[in-house]
């Protein structure tokens, strides 16, 4: 048998060094599934339940790698569903290819059943997208995506119309008209000039008062961040996705930032003289230090990153460690009392979430299970979050020791992402601990469905620890608190509350382990039985949807949006105000010892 479009394609993909797709099958890819089946298993196919699962482990599958993510679908429908994961990578710069089928050829053009113009549809979330016309096109095509993923950290879509796939393989011809690609590709040394380097130190030589902000660009440079901070005698605040750039036991790590943040991130923000960003993008500008009240220095990968959240002094175009290295002799040794400023201020940040999370409530208090959680994490632990208020409790409550690795769906901050980006973690490092924490909102969305995926994958993991967190609060939480905060509307009911389902049940029918908790005294425990169990958990905490989900810093007019919410007679006036009262009050308040 000659070998097909479809074999070489996988081929081509195996020499890239892919050994693992995330899809769902459908006849416009069946060429390609074929030839995977034949390939005897050189490439794993892990079957999700939705395309759009399968395009956020091919995210998450980047992010806890560092290697390419690839997902498959089929033609039509099965493609259009990977549009939201893939808008996830993008817009946090993970490489990522996507492969859909599509109709015949011979079809093309006559408003045949599924045909619909790929091309155009992944235009915008592609760095490069194509869709294939003959045989021997498929190679430089196939060549170019994948180092257009691997050099722009960027998005690949190839489109292979189904009888192509069929097709005998054919090698360009050595004529006009023919191109010849081939496969590899490094990433270069990234690093600034030198006398933009030596720039970059005059300012930061200058501060009295230095703040860092990391992000995911930073996750590679542990060493030399903590090392220019101590040279700097800075603190350092977190973005979410850098979450694990920085250990939570270094006493002026400041924490998150940002809506999601800490007060101590706030204060030193507030105060600082030079802010030195290192791989970050943090959107909300309003919590960096008001322009002109700080001089800046930035680091990043991307040049089009650069500048564009605070009007930087000094702008470096590299890879944080490397430029993190040149930069290291550069610095004076600051002392002073600026960091113990900050390391005081992060102390207490750490005692007022303490106090928050162990207030009462009805009948859990979301804080108390990360809070919870948090100390019981083993050293290798995996930790995913999806949006929503229970990315409030993952940025703020859960303390990270090095080793860990934490993530979730920044930039596009997309519900439903935690548990496909979980099941993506577990798959690349099966000998490790994952657990997600998860909104009942997203769990309803689609990630109940994806627990199948997870019955049926679990025994060939080498370490069973797979954990789900569910909140059940009966209500889309934290669009419920922005309503009230930031609109100064009441909760409405017809768009916020959801149906109570019992998750843990659901685990339990398809045969993984249910638990379910709805006392605050038994958290702990609830956490030490999910951990000690022999296959994958869900575990449902009934959880209070009254607990403010507060910023590190209410304003003036957050706070009469509140008001107004009040004035207008929110449906849970009486619980709200309690919440609210207890976490406000909560450093003064007696925490709840059972």
């Amino acid at each position: 048998m000659s070998k097909t479009v479809g074999d070489f394609f996988v081929e081509r993909l195996y020499e890239w060094g892919v050994r693992t797709i995330f899809g769902y099958p459908g006849d416009g890819i069946n060429g390609v599934l074929g030839a995977l089946q034949r390939a005897k298993h050189k490439i794993e196919f892990i079957q999700v339940r939705h395309e759009e699962m399968a395009a956020f482990m091919a995210s998450a599958h980047a992010k806890f790698t560092g290697q390419p993510g690839v997902c498959l679908s089929t033609g039509g429908p099965g493609a259009a569903h990977l549009v939201t994961g893939l808008y996830d990578a993008k817009l946090d710069h993970m490489p990522v290819l996507a492969i859909c089928g599509q109709a015949a050829q011979t079809a093309r053009g006559a408003h045949y059943q599924q045909e619909v113009n790929l091309d155009r549809m992944f235009q915008d979330v592609a760095d490069y997208v194509h869709e294939a016309a003959v045989p021997s096109q498929v190679r430089h095509l196939l060549d170019r995506a994948m180092r257009t993923v691997l050099g722009r950290n960027g998005i690949g879509v190839l489109v292979l119309p189904n009888d192509l796939q069929e097709k005998p393989y054919e090698d360009p011809p050595r004529k006009h008209g023919s191109v010849f690609s081939g496969v590899g590709y490094s990433k270069p040394r990234i690093v600034p000039h030198d006398a933009d380097l030596r720039r970059a130190a005059e300012v930061l030589n200058a501060g009295k008062k230095v703040a860092i902000l990391v992000g995911a660009g930073a996750l590679h440079a542990t060493d030399e961040v903590i090392a220019v901070a101590d040279r700097l005698h800075a603190g350092a605040a977190k973005a979410l996705l850098g979450k694990a750039a920085l250990p939570d036991d270094l006493p002026w790590v400041t924490g998150s930032i940002g809506i999601l943040g800490t007060k101590a991130s706030w204060d030193m923000m507030t105060h600082c003289d030079t802010l030195l960003m290192i791989g970050t993008g943090f959107p909300y500008a309003e919590f960096l230090p008001e322009e002109g009240k700080a001089r800046a220095v930035q680091i990043d990968i991307d040049p089009t990153m650069l500048g564009i959240r605070y009007p930087a002094e000094v702008n470096l175009h590299g890879d944080s460690a490397e430029t993190l290295r040149l930069l290291l002799p550069l610095l004076e040794q600051k002392d002073g009392d600026w960091r113990r400023h900050v390391e005081q201020q992060v102390k207490e940040s750490w005692e007022l979430l303490e106090n928050r999370a162990l207030q009462p409530a009805n009948p859990v208090n979301p804080q108390r299970v990360a809070w919870e959680l948090s100390p019981q994490l083993p050293a290798d632990a995996i930790v995913t979050s999806d949006s929503g208020s229970c990315a409030n409790w993952f940025a703020r409550d859960l303390r990270v020791r090095r080793g860990q690795m934490y993530s979730l769906s920044g930039g596009l901050a997309s519900m439903g992402a935690a548990v496909p980006y979980a099941i993506a973690a577990k798959f690349a490092h099966q000998d490790r601990p994952v657990i997600a924490l998860v909104g009942d909102g997203a769990m309803q969305m689609n990630n109940m469905a994806e627990l199948i995926t997870v019955a049926k994958y679990w025994r060939l993991w080498k370490d069973p620890r797979w954990i789900v967190c569910v909140f059940n609060n009966q209500d889309l939480n934290q669009v419920t608190w922005e309503q009230r905060v930031m609109e100064g509307n009441p909760k409405f009911e017809a768009t916020q509350q959801i149906p109570d389902v019992p998750y843990h049940r659901f685990a339990e029918l398809i045969g993984l382990k249910g638990i379910y908790c709805d006392n605050p005294a038994e958290v702990a425990t609830a956490w030490r039985e999910a951990f000690a169990s022999d296959r994958p958990v869900v575990l449902e905490f009934r959880t209070d949807p009254e607990v403010p989900p507060l910023p590190s810093h209410i304003t003036l007019e957050q706070a009469k949006a509140f008001m107004g919410a009040i004035v207008k007679g929110d449906p849970k006036e009486g619980s709200m105000l309690a919440g609210v009262a207890r976490q406000v009050l909560s450093s003064i308040l007696p925490k709840d010892k059972d």
